[in-house]
């Protein structure tokens, strides 16, 4: 007897109309007929020759043909003998040990990264996210990188305009100074500055686009992103709110800067203050199996949710809410794509929160 057996790295989503089969150790992931969950379902404690016997021709050459496609993408392996099934399996746990592991900043004044400083390290915070409403000059940049100099933070990512002084000469001074700055994002450009084969100490990126702190939230498959650790964290708690702390350009402390909800003010308490705060961590443990239409998409753990913007905030919820991401326009019950602003079941919503 032969039997067909996964890899321990390989995770099957299954949607409502398809499957997505996730490589977490080459990180990419593929999306498959929902046929092929039951026929992978059946392999797990059949042998091969008792399932193909058991099926009339035609099925049993779609099966051999699955199995073909799922051993050349080197999703499984074939054993002449029964796996042992209690051989440990890959853990989906999900664990840092930080108290937070990212903080976003709607950011007008530099005196609030000094409010926030001693706090990143007590709570080991890993990135920091600045979304500036101003033009930052060479200066501003160093001197925000300077503040955490010896933190424990991973990195810092900055979003602000573009302006005229951010040239070839700008970025390379960056590079050679920075410590702390892993990515640097410009918007509103009005041309693209430089094109350069360079590598710089940080991602680089323009766009003529005009971001705005309401530009997030948007599902994309360009934003996709499929590893262990995003996989495991999506699996067991929220995949945008769990361990982020928001600030908005008030100073006032959210779980996300565009939600409603404060829980003190910066420059009144700090950060270790509002996350004890009750309420703070009420969405940190809502999954996608939980939010309504998202429970039944095969890209639920590959996907970041948002609970800004959801497609039911008129309505009176007595816990949290547990609505579809309104930014989203992918329908698994379907299996496509369309622009989630002209679904004119989602007209309410967009007036509600101003984004018309």
């Amino acid at each position: 007897m032969t039997y067909f057996n996964l890899f321990n790295n390989i995770r099957v989503t299954k949607g409502s109309t398809r499957i997505l089969i996730s490589d977490l150790q080459r990180n990419f992931s593929e999306l498959y007929p929902l046929e092929l969950y039951e026929i992978i379902e059946e392999l797990k404690t059949k042998s091969i020759e008792n399932i193909l016997k058991n099926d009339d021709e035609e099925s049993a050459r779609v099966i051999q043909e699955y199995m073909s496609l799922l051993l050349e993408k080197e999703y499984g392996f074939v054993t002449e003998e029964d796996w042992d099934r209690n051989f440990p399996r890959l853990s989906y746990t999900f664990y840092e040990p930080n108290e937070i592991s990212n903080i976003f900043i709607e950011i007008n004044s530099y005196l609030i990264l000094d409010k926030i400083k001693q706090s990143v390290d007590n709570l080991g915070v890993k990135h920091l996210v600045l979304f500036s409403h101003q033009k930052l000059s060479l200066k501003n940049f160093l001197d925000i990188d300077s503040k955490f100099k010896g933190s424990v933070l991973n990195g810092i990512e900055i979003i602000s305009p573009f302006h005229d002084q951010v040239d070839k000469n700008f970025i390379d001074s960056l590079s050679q100074t920075v410590e702390r700055i892993y990515s640097l994002v410009f918007h509103s450009c009005s041309k693209i500055p430089f094109t350069s084969k360079d590598i710089f100490r940080f991602s680089l990126h323009f766009t003529k686009e005009t971001l705005k702190i309401s530009s997030c939230g948007k599902v994309d498959l360009n934003y996709f992103n499929t590893n262990i650790s995003k996989v495991t964290e999506a699996m067991n708690y929220n995949s945008c709110l769990h361990k982020k702390i928001g600030i908005d350009v008030h100073g006032n402390i959210r779980n996300c800067p565009l939600m409603p909800e404060s829980f003190g003010n910066i420059y009144d308490i700090t950060l270790e203050e509002a996350l004890n705060r009750p309420g703070f961590k009420k969405y940190w443990n809502i999954t996608k199996d939980q939010i309504e239409v998202c429970k039944d998409c095969e890209f639920r753990y590959i996907c970041t949710d948002c609970r800004a913007y959801t497609e039911s905030p008129h309505q009176n919820h007595e816990g949290p809410d547990t609505s579809k991401p309104l930014k989203c326009g992918y329908d698994p019950y379907t299996g496509k794509w369309e622009e989630w602003s002209r679904n004119p079941l989602k007209q309410q919503a967009i007036r509600f929160y101003g984004l018309n």
